[in-house]
């Protein structure tokens, strides 16, 4: 089959066509001279039934009708209108008898224009011919050809026909529109040449309109809404985008002849969209923490380059300091406020000194702002402090609380738009097009506000957080010891690291408590929690620690009675809100803890833990262990029972205790191992040798990489010895003969350490508490002087009650002995043994001790 086998098909000439219509010729007389194929296929007469009978045979009557009227016939009067081609709606009757909807057109034949021989043989009669088809395949047709014209002429998609080499062959009336020229000013030209800074914006598609036309005449696959953004010929710089469809175009042989472009401009709907999908964006990744800088970083991540080529961001000092925001003008330095760069740098309205010309030649866009004469960086100089002339558009737009757009020459390129939240103003955030050229719109400016209106109320949450954090920060660091006193018990070496500020401060704190005859208290805990309640809660916990610790409990009994207070306090705060599941604003939900009392003079180091990390010990050959304590619930649970667990530890030992923070560190899939922190601490205790402070520096670089989801707490200690040369011990029989002989032997001590000054007020001191124990107790007494940083006198029996301080009255004879005690010592009390109790006294010395560490004159000697 070739082309001409397949014209007859196709629609394009109509079906009034000679080639398809119903043909027949009607002479003078109305007689039907000829008759072609087609009208016996529409009417079903074959032309032996028609040829040489009158026409009017073939018209439709209505029943009743005797005749057609003269004017109704289509060939009536042809002869007085020469040459006049007639047309119009008629019925004719098929040969089975029903009506056919007609139009005809009906053309005079002159004797000039042929000649023709009717059916009676004579020949030159005027005839006339009429060519009809059916109605509705006229409207039909007609309908084919007004929607044809309207894609041409009228349509608003632009179409354009790109031949098998791809270049322009045909664009309607909207792709010429498009074009700004006219579409043979392209005819050599391809989609690329027309539009050369053109980019396919649609993902999956090839990078080039040629290459995607190209795909599409390959293959045949029609390719839909592919959205393409580039300027027109006629304006290169205003960039639109269309939604362009292309389907390959086959001709007759169903060969490929070229490809069809259908572009549709969307312009305005795809900024639309692109600005939902900003607004969506700005949800999803601004104000994931409660940082400032963060929060300013991530809203120029979301604006850069969809909105803005450059962005920055400036916030009150103020502001990052946590302190409430300004509700009064803005004016920059002017004002009294200073505003810092967080983000970005400034445009060609540049901050600038008062007064100071700008830089000629500055090109267009954020430039880094010149420092103002300010005698000192913003805290932590990490950003500089920025200063804005009051008549600058920043200014302006700080003062009057609302966007204001401007622009080099009026391009309205620049968009300054106040942080404001809740009513205040905390900043302002510069949007810049540099390489964009287009302006911002009415749109845009909204667009503008609400991200900037979102980062607003981010950098307030991230304020008020920063004002809470400062606040617990700088409440825990009171609460926590900034430096120990020394001790002759142990050397001590601390370090505390808090945690992320996004998380808040935690509940992590240590303490080193002097107690009685030379011994020492060690503890670290850590509250449940973040933020304000855990260090309210930590200060709690070391105060109440301290004041059990004073009454020289032992660990597993101090522990006890924290557990009851705790358990105490979360009832009665149960009963006080009504609702025993609802938690008051300071109730300590929860903590552990490890409690360690060691003792210089017998290396015995007694430990009990609450639901905390096992301490590690290090011996003198650097052997380090992890002593196996009976864990202990955590604190809170009540009811549950504490152990003790006694150690002998060796002169120079180390023990390190410390919070889950420091050695904790989160795996892959969000767990926490926290054997691996242990083994890379005992690589760094194994180094015991070393000075502590640099021990607690080389244990912080096994913490985890800080900012930390937890605070982290260590304590060292290194533990020294009483020797025999600053201890005297004796045993006494309970009987008052040997008072005087108790006195005698302090004496000589005192004498021996060169203390002659104290011996009045020791005299005192032994003659009363031994008569005291040989009245009231019974069984062996022993004395015990101690020379430590101050003179410690002991007297134990075997009898758990402790003597009272009183006044005695004129008429007593006696209860004044432990006054006079009282007054003379610095500090006394009782401690209670296994066996009884000890009473013990502390004198100040006459001159300052040696210092810590320091070899004594009298030597030194095992206990």
């Amino acid at each position: 089959m070739n082309a001409w086998d397949v014209v007859g098909d196709d629609d394009f000439r109509g079906p009034l066509d000679v080639t398809r219509a119903a043909t027949v010729i009607v002479d003078a007389q109305g007689v039907v001279i000829g008759w072609s194929p087609a009208a016996e296929e529409l009417l079903g007469y074959p032309p032996r039934e028609v040829l040489g009978r009158r026409a009017e045979m073939l018209l439709a009557t209505s029943p009743g009708e005797s005749a057609e009227p003269e004017r109704a016939k289509p060939w009536a009067h042809t002869s007085q209108e020469p040459g006049r081609v007639r047309s119009g709606a008629l019925a004719l009757r098929h040969r089975d008898g029903h009506s056919v909807r007609m139009v005809a057109a009906v053309c005079p034949v002159t004797h000039a224009h042929a000649t023709v021989t009717s059916a009676a043989g004579a020949a030159g009669a005027p005839a006339v011919v009429l060519v009809a088809a059916e109605l509705d395949r006229l409207r039909q047709w007609e309908a084919h050809q007004a929607m044809l014209h309207g894609l041409v002429a009228q349509s608003p998609v632009g179409l354009t026909i790109y031949d098998t080499e791809l270049r322009v062959s045909w664009a309607n009336a909207t792709a010429m529109e498009e074009f700004g020229q006219p579409v043979s000013q392209f005819a050599d030209q391809g989609a690329d040449e027309i539009f050369p800074a053109g980019e396919v914006v649609s993902t999956g598609h090839p990078p080039s309109l040629e290459r995607v036309m190209r795909q599409v005449l390959d293959n045949g696959e029609p390719v839909v809404d592919l959205h393409y953004r580039a300027g027109t010929p006629s304006e290169p710089e205003n960039l639109r985008v269309w939604s362009c469809s292309y389907y390959r175009l086959l001709d007759a042989r169903g060969e490929p002849i070229g490809v069809c472009e259908e572009s549709v401009d969307i312009t305005d709907r795809y900024r639309a969209q692109q600005r939902l999908a900003l607004l969506v964006r700005a949800g999803e990744r601004i104000g994931t923490s409660l940082d400032v800088a963060r929060t300013a970083r991530e809203l120029a991540e979301v604006s850069v380059p969809q909105f803005a080529d450059e962005v920055a961001v400036d916030v009150l000092e103020s502001v990052l300091e946590g302190e409430e925001p300004v509700t009064g003008p803005v004016f920059g330095a002017f004002a009294g406020w200073r505003l810092v760069r967080v983000q970005g740098r400034t445009g060609p309205h540049e901050p600038r000194e008062p007064h100071a010309p700008r830089e000629p030649h500055a090109p267009r866009g954020l430039h880094e702002p010149r420092r103002p004469h300010e005698p000192h960086e913003p805290r932590g100089g990490a950003a500089p402090y920025v200063d804005y002339p009051p008549a600058s558009p920043q200014a302006r737009a700080l003062s009057a609380g609302r966007p204001v757009v401007d622009g080099p020459d009026g391009a309205r390129s620049h968009l300054y738009v106040p942080l404001r939240a809740r009513g205040a103003t905390m900043g302002l955030v510069t949007l810049v097009r540099n390489r964009n050229p287009e302006p911002f719109d009415a749109g845009e400016l909204a667009l503008a506000d609400e991200l900037v209106a979102r980062t607003a109320v981010c950098v307030d949450n991230a304020r008020r957080y920063t004002r809470e954090h400062h606040t617990a920060l700088t409440l825990q660091r009171s609460l926590l010891p900034s430096e120990l006193p020394p001790q002759t018990a142990v050397e001590v070496a601390f370090r505390y690291v808090p945690a992320d500020s996004r998380i808040g401060v935690g509940g992590d704190w240590f303490d080193v408590i002097p107690l009685s005859s030379a011994r020492v208290g060690l503890v670290v805990g850590d509250v449940v929690g973040h933020g304000l309640r855990a260090a309210v809660g930590m200060g709690r916990f070391r105060a109440t620690v301290r004041a059990l610790a004073n009454l020289d409990l032992a660990p597993d009994e101090l522990l006890a009675r924290l557990d009851d207070l705790i358990v105490a306090r979360s009832e009665e705060a149960a009963e006080a809100t009504g609702d025993a599941g609802e938690e008051a604003d300071d109730e300590i939900v929860g903590a552990t803890c490890l409690y360690a009392v060691y003792d210089p003079v017998s290396r015995r180091c007694r430990l009990a833990r609450a639901g905390h990390l096992l301490p590690a010990v290090v011996d003198p050959g650097g052997s380090v262990t992890f002593p196996d304590l009976p864990p202990g619930p955590p604190l809170g649970l009540g009811g549950l029972p504490f152990e003790s667990r006694d150690l002998e530890l060796a002169e120079g030992s180390l023990l390190a205790l410390f919070t889950d923070g420091l050695v904790e560190t989160r795996d892959s899939d969000g767990g926490t191992d926290i054997e691996r922190g242990l083994a890379r601490l005992v690589g760094v205790l194994a180094q015991h040798r070393r000075p502590l402070e640099e021990l607690c520096d080389e244990a912080l670089g096994i913490a985890p990489p800080r900012p930390a989801a937890d605070d982290a707490a260590l304590l060292l200690v290194r533990t020294r010895v009483l020797g025999a040369a600053q201890i005297g011990v004796w045993e006494l029989d309970a009987d008052p003969a040997v008072v005087g002989s108790a006195r005698t032997k302090a004496m000589g001590q005192l004498a021996d350490w060169g203390l002659d000054e104290l011996a009045f007020t020791t005299e005192l001191i032994v003659s009363e508490l031994v008569t005291n124990a040989i009245r009231h107790a019974a069984g062996p007494i022993h004395l015990r002087l101690i020379r430590d940083r101050t003179l410690i006198c002991e007297v134990s029996d075997t009898r758990h009650t402790a003597p009272n301080l009183r006044h005695a009255a004129t008429d007593d004879e006696g209860g004044r002995g432990l006054f006079l005690v009282a007054q003379m010592t610095q500090r006394w009390g009782t401690r209670y043994t296994p066996t009884g109790k000890t009473i013990w006294t502390e004198q100040g010395l006459p001159s300052p001790p040696p210092a810590v560490g320091a070899q004594p004159d009298y030597g030194r000697a095992a206990a």
